[in-house]
């Protein structure tokens, strides 16, 4: 029997002191109908037989825009629009911009909960204490927040798709440790979510014995010099900086490093804090990124995994970055509702924000190919006060070579026990 598209397929094997390696075949496009709009506002008549979500993320606001979230949302809309429906059923999405304040994030959780949405799928804003509380009262569901605030690591109804942060800086961490480094730079902003980072990267340094200088860094700035010389200190070999800043920022300050020119210092950074456009703004190999180790919650861009984003933005006709992790995430947040959609219509079961919340609660997995399989039952939360709903912990370790951001090391790597202050897999 010939099928119409290939399901990514993850198959994960543990072995000792090795990460796991998940292999995936060609992206599944949505065989779903969306239809998109503005926030407030439907694109065309409503039918009782209509599901609603909705995507948010701020707008016209500065370096914290993420419009290739909503626009992804959109495409994704137009694509399947044309496909024939979500089992028979006509999907609306709703975008929303939360003008990256508090007031904004409430009103766009306050429109999901008016147009009845079964679900806010692959959002970014850092204002979960306003928008969280909104969406609990309602009973809808957040599948894919950005992670960028503590109620989507804590709220029983936010199911994020990566480990945010935390993950991140863990494993950069320990792919520092892993490159042979001796002496480690942070530099991280000078906010309580830049204090946070310290005790991951710390945890993951640790069982190395290696020394870590914490540099605080403003999250604007025109000049980063400075920082990068604090960073650089004696330019020795072994000496490693890790940045973990923005986007915006990160670029301002490889400047900075350019200019400085440190011949022994090795850069490390995350995924959001570098990508691949900044790796294309920078100069490629031959910029400050040239070698330069990144810590990521996904494939590289450029992995055949991606190929599904890539038709459907081609397909849009807009210009959207699919090497941003805000789209990436967006993407994935998208395949885990497909999933938990078919799930459930299979199973005869309504999709509505209650039935997608008890089986997302059941622990049965959610495999789109683009992490490791993905449970947010009892057993697989992290053992955290502060952030429960942490369950994807992995990572892939990536190092740019010729210009672009490719894999290190095949698969994922599994960076709990740092989360946790653990030690290290025997």
């Amino acid at each position: 029997m010939t099928r119409r598209r290939d399901t990514f397929q993850a198959r994960n094997q543990i072995a000792r002191r090795r990460p796991i390696a998940a292999a995936a075949t060609a992206a599944a496009l949505l065989p779903t109908l969306f239809s998109a709009s503005a926030c407030g506002g439907p694109a065309d008549a409503t039918t009782s037989s209509d599901l609603t979500v909705m995507t948010w993320a701020p707008a016209g606001t500065g370096s914290a825009d993420r419009p290739g979230m909503t626009a992804l949302a959109e495409a994704i809309g137009r694509d399947v629009n044309n496909k024939g429906g979500l089992n028979g059923r006509r999907l609306r999405v709703l975008t929303c911009n939360d003008h990256n304040d508090a007031e904004g994030a409430k009103a766009c959780a306050q429109q999901a909960v008016e147009n009845n949405a079964v679900a806010v799928i692959g959002s970014y804003s850092q204002w979960g204490d306003a928008f969280m509380p909104v969406l609990e009262r309602a009973g809808i569901p957040l599948i894919g927040g950005y992670g960028l605030s503590q109620p989507e690591f804590s709220s029983p109804l936010s199911y994020p798709v990566d480990g945010g942060m935390p993950a991140l800086i863990g494993g950069s961490g320990r792919q520092l440790v892993d490159a042979g480094c001796k002496n480690i730079s942070l530099v991280r902003p000078d906010t309580p979510a830049g204090d946070n980072l310290l005790g991951y990267l710390a945890n993951a340094l640790k069982p190395a014995g290696l020394k870590l200088l914490d540099i605080k860094a403003p999250e604007k700035s025109n000049d980063y010099t400075p920082v990068v010389r604090k960073a650089i200190g004696k330019d020795e070999p072994g000496n490693c900086v890790t940045i973990a800043l923005g986007a915006e920022p990160t670029g301002n300050l490889l400047d900075a490093y350019r200019r400085l020119g440190p011949r022994n210092t090795r850069i490390a950074s995350v995924i959001g804090s570098v990508q691949q456009s900044v790796v294309d703004s920078t100069g490629g190999d031959s910029g400050p990124l040239g070698g330069a180790f990144v810590t990521s919650w996904y494939p590289p861009e450029s992995a055949k995994v991606w190929d599904g984003l890539r038709d459907v933005v081609r397909a849009g006709g807009r210009t959207i970055d699919v090497s941003d992790p805000g789209v990436e995430t967006t993407w994935v947040a998208y395949e885990v509702f497909r999933v938990v959609s078919d799930k459930l219509t299979s199973a005869g079961k309504a999709v509505a924000a209650k039935t997608i919340t008890a089986l997302l609660d059941s622990g049965e997995g959610i495999d789109v190919g683009l992490t490791p399989p993905l449970s947010w039952g009892t057993t697989n939360m992290l053992p955290s006060t502060e952030s429960p709903r942490l369950v994807n912990t992995w990572v892939t370790y990536q190092v740019v070579k010729g210009g672009r951001m490719t894999l290190q090391q095949p698969g994922f790597v599994d960076v709990r026990w740092v989360l946790t202050g653990g030690k290290p897999p025997a």
